[in-house]
This record gives structure tokens, sequence and C-alpha cells, in this order.
């Protein structure tokens, strides 16, 4: 979603920026010279004045505009991966554990699984209460129960022991990887 959004802007702030280059390069109105005025007094009486409430549209659809900027930049600023987590070493004080490492070593483990051809893990979540999103692409001769029988077990035990996590919860997304068809000769 966030990066469908940002091609959005970056095509609109693109296009807006072509148009400007075009306005600048063929010097048309509003760019009449520098002592030409933006808007000219007959402009200003006939649109600017207090009666009717279109401006109100304007101003509100600026303010718009304003509040998507700032839930934009927002969205940008926000970590959507853990980064790491803190692991109870038992002794009273705390080991930290990337959270790419974590990542890696369940993609290895869940990639390793009899007809999983592909597996993206994010560890996401806050580090009082990680997730895991694992993403496997099977096989076509896979049976999808079994994969996922065995991401849940072992893999995912092995994943929370070793991170001292009571509990981890996951979302798993399952993919057939295409194939050529078959041709029968």
């Amino acid at each position: 979603m966030l990066g469908l959004v940002n091609r959005t802007l970056l095509a609109l702030a693109g296009l807006l920026l072509l148009a400007a280059a075009g306005s600048v390069l063929t010097a048309s109105r509003p760019l009449g010279g520098r002592h030409a005025p933006l808007l000219t007094a007959e402009a200003r009486q006939r649109y600017w004045h207090a009666e009717g409430g279109w401006w109100w549209a304007v101003l509100a659809g600026l303010a718009l505009c304003v509040l998507l900027a700032l839930w934009w930049l927002a969205a940008q600023l926000r970590r959507p991966r853990l980064a790491a987590l803190a692991v109870d070493t038992g002794d009273g004080a705390f080991a930290v554990l990337r959270g790419r490492a974590l990542e890696e070593a369940v993609a290895a483990e869940a990639g390793a699984l009899d007809g999983v051809a592909d597996c993206r893990v994010a560890l996401r979540g806050r580090r009082d209460a990680p997730r895991l999103r694992v993403a496997l692409e099977l096989e076509p001769h896979a049976v999808p129960a079994d994969a996922l029988a065995a991401l849940a077990g072992p893999v995912l035990t092995h994943a929370r022991t070793s991170a001292a996590l009571p509990e981890l919860p996951a979302e798993a997304r399952l993919k057939v990887t295409s194939h050529p068809a078959r041709r029968v000769t």
C-alpha cells in the first residue's frame, strides 16, 4: 500500500515539475514578466470578494492536502520491521538479537522444508510483542497442509526457544510457484 502511495505521489510531483518547467520555458501567463501581477485587478475584483463560499472549499482542499502530506511523512518515518529483540540470558542481563538474524534463521530453516521453493520472513511488531510474517513459495508437488504444519511445529518452536520468547505469533502466506504445463505426446 505504501509503495503505491509513494509511486503516485512521485508521479504527481513529476507532472507538477514538468508543467512548471513548460510554463517557465514558454514564458506564458502567469509568468508575464517581472512587473506583471499574478492576478490582474479585474480578476481580483471578480474572484476574491467575500461573498460566496467557494473559498471555504479551497481552504478545505488545502487543509486536506496538508493532512495527507503529514500522514505520508509519518508513514515514511515509521519502521515497518523490528530491528532488535532483547533476549533474557538468565543471569539478570539481556542480550540483543538482531531482527534480521532471526528472520534469516527462520527463512533458512523454513526454506529447507520439503516442498518449499522459497521463503521470505519479516519480523514485525514491538519489542515486547514481536510477530513474524512468513511468505512460503511452494513447489507444485508440495502439500500446503504439510508445509504449514512443519512451519508451525519445529521451525517456529525453534525460533521461539532460541529467542527466549513465551509466544511468537506468525502469519503465513502460501503461494505455489508457476510451472510450465507438461506436454502430452
